[in-house]
């Protein structure tokens, strides 16, 4: 840039903003001081049009006129609902990311973060996983609708690039659990289910079953931190190529034991029984994050047992409004 040029303030505009992640990127923007002089933010969600339809998202975009995108807005579901529905997973993400990123591209966005996820990563490989493995065989055949669709995004931040040299680039979160989560038991993620089915137990005074062993592990990410690392990652990275942004691989921890932290936050003494009839899914995903901690060295996850305690918290005192 030359000197003395000045460049616009930002227009960003969140799409899936009123689930997990975006409102904790709203959260970072206007409760922490996120949101520059001059910026504007618009947070929109399925109300607002269905991506799924190409005439819809022109009109999203030719209402906000954003320069820049974080692009949120998936089908998403836990693991049994993605089990009996791979094809609508599979063509309805397929469309919502193809009509977001052409429409971006059309309208002259400077740059596109989009969203993707652990499930993404070969069932079959090696550990730990890293951004440059993604493609290296097939997903876990319980989710392969998403995660082909997922995996799609960064075929075509590549393409984007290569031909016009946009830059538009993805984030892969890990386990992503906090405020605003999908708390059902079915269809939610896993954390956030057991919190809602825990606390139903204690109300109850029953037992809480989990679905499988308990022995899987996971690297569980608190939305607050992937929303402020998003926002840095919007500002500062120009990379096309993916970027894990999880928790290091040494905070990976068993199912049982964030059942266990559960329990304790939720001051729950029954009994938690393990149903091993039912499926575990991918016994573990471990993924590295040490392309994040060369950008970002000094970042400071909130530890697992504190963020669940606030997701707790936050799901008891706004029980009526969570979604469950």
């Amino acid at each position: 840039m030359a000197s003395g040029e000045k460049t616009e303030p930002m227009r960003v505009l969140v799409t899936g903003g009123s689930g997990l992640i975006g409102k904790a990127i709203e959260h970072v923007v206007f409760k922490e001081g996120g949101k520059r002089e001059g910026e504007e933010w618009f947070f929109i969600s399925s109300m607002d049009g269905d991506l799924t339809d190409v005439e819809q998202t022109r009109a999203v975009f030719e209402k906000y006129h954003p320069t820049h995108v974080i692009h949120l807005a998936a089908k998403v579901g836990g693991l049994f609902m993605h089990l009996k529905q791979n094809l609508q997973f599979l063509r309805e993400n397929i469309k919502i990311n193809d009509n977001v990123l052409h429409t971006a591209h059309e309208t002259g966005v400077n740059k596109v973060v989009s969203c993707l996820s652990s499930c993404i990563f070969p069932d079959k490989t090696t550990y730990p996983i890293d951004e440059t493995m993604i493609h290296n065989g097939p997903p876990h055949e319980s989710n392969y609708g998403y995660s082909y669709a997922k995996r799609m995004i960064d075929i075509q931040n590549r393409a984007y690039f290569q031909q016009y040299k946009r830059c538009y680039t993805s984030v892969i979160p890990t386990n992503v659990f906090g405020p605003y989560d999908n708390f059902s038991p079915e269809n939610g993620h896993v954390l956030s289910a057991l919190m809602c089915k825990t606390n139903k137990a204690k109300q109850d005074g029953t037992h809480v079953k989990v679905c499988g062993t308990g022995n899987p592990r996971r690297q569980f990410t608190y939305s607050l931190d992937l929303g402020r690392i998003l926002v840095w990652v919007l500002r500062e990275y120009d990379e096309v190529d993916p970027l894990i942004t999880s928790v290091g691989s040494e905070k990976e921890v068993s199912l049982k034991e964030a059942v266990d932290m559960i329990a304790k936050a939720l001051d729950f003494k029954g009994e938690i029984v393990y149903d091993t009839t039912m499926s575990d899914g991918q016994m573990k995903k471990t993924a590295s994050n040490d392309k994040l901690r060369r950008y970002l060295p000094d970042f400071t996850f909130t530890p697992l047992d504190e963020a669940i305690k606030m997701t707790c918290d936050w799901f008891v005192a706004n029980y009526d409004i969570a979604r469950k």
